[in-house]
């Protein structure tokens, strides 16, 4: 498979996915899916500064995305794709022809309305409905910061009396 990881981090190209990830899945393009960063050329430029040397970044829409998956999926290129956010995810990956495809949630950090399910990731009810979607559409879905970490299902995450932690 060469979409290696689908990965949503609010902080999208930062060391924990180019040194962390990036050195364990060694991807020659990473793409940003990302409705307003795809229109921002001076925000993409800046973002794409984190990328290591010899990679390539691009910043498409949810929509461009899913017109791409196919691609990117049967390239011979290996491809991180990032969303900072779950909504886009569910966007990029509604009705995909692709199987298989896995999503990693990365940091998604404390605010106002959202509550922690592990150190890494604070979720709020419409964050856990896009989980939802995820896992109904046969999508996986699980936490884990570094390749190396403990991952969890983040199907747990969804019973009330789950206790994240445990």
């Amino acid at each position: 498979m060469t979409i290696a990881l689908l990965r949503v981090d609010e902080r999208l190209i930062h060391g924990q996915v180019t040194v962390g990830w990036g050195t364990r899945l060694n991807p020659s393009h990473y793409v940003v899916v990302d409705e307003e960063l795809a229109h921002s050329d001076w925000e993409a430029e800046i973002l794409a500064l984190g990328a290591p040397p010899g990679t390539s970044v691009s910043f498409v829409t949810p929509n461009e995305g899913r017109q791409l998956l196919e691609v990117w999926h049967a390239s011979p290129e290996v491809f991180v794709v990032l969303t900072r956010d779950l909504g886009q995810m569910v966007r990029l990956l509604e009705a995909t022809p692709v199987a298989d495809l896995r999503v990693n949630l990365g940091g998604m950090h404390h605010r106002p309305g959202r509550r922690e399910f592990l150190p890494y990731i604070y979720l709020d009810e419409e964050d856990l409905r896009h989980i939802q979607d995820l896992l109904l559409s046969g999508i996986e879905v699980s936490a884990r910061d570094l390749p190396g970490s403990h991952g969890r299902d983040a199907s747990g995450f969804l019973t009330l009396d789950h206790d994240p932690r445990a």
